[in-house]
């Protein structure tokens, strides 16, 4: 027999993530809005061999970060928690390091990116475990952070790579 909802009984009153999955996930919000962030600066400085390729990769990343850190924003909501996407917030919290300022030469870009990409993942995975024993399904949109930013990083990264022997 299926149970009634009270007013009361609502997503208002259901799961709430405690202190700990906040900081978790405001950690990966943080270095996901500053992973768009440098990913545009990357975008409009890059210069050099193989510029159109590599200028057009870094919008897939920036546009996969933006989608990334909305959907764990609005995760955040969901389980009352306050996300906080404020550019002070960022430059204090960001686990990414800072970007160079003028022109960077595309091979150089490619490192940085995949750097940022991969401390990025860092935070991830540092995070997960911890997440997944809470609340399994905010770890199920990590993994998907996880699948995506792995998958530019190992993309990005093979532009400079040289063959195993």
């Amino acid at each position: 027999m299926a149970k009634k909802l009270t007013q009361k009984q609502n997503a208002e009153s259901g799961f709430r993530a405690s202190a700990k999955l906040s900081t978790s996930m405001q950690r990966v919000l943080v270095d996901l809005l500053d992973l768009q962030l440098q990913g545009k600066q990357a975008h409009w400085n890059v210069v050099g061999t193989n510029f159109r390729d590599t200028h057009l990769q870094l919008d897939e990343i920036v546009a996969s970060a933006r989608r990334l850190s909305d959907t764990v924003a609005e995760r955040m909501r969901a389980l009352h928690a306050l996300p906080d996407g404020r550019s002070s917030t960022i430059a204090e919290t960001s686990s990414l390091p800072a970007y160079p300022t003028g022109e960077v030469d595309t091979k150089q870009t490619i490192d940085l990116i995949t750097e940022r990409l991969e401390a990025a993942t860092g935070t991830v995975r540092d995070v997960h475990d911890s997440v997944d024993e809470e609340d399994p399904t905010t770890a199920d949109i990590l993994h998907v952070v996880l699948e995506e930013l792995e998958q530019f990083a190992w993309m990005v990264s093979a532009e400079n790579r040289k063959p195993e022997k």
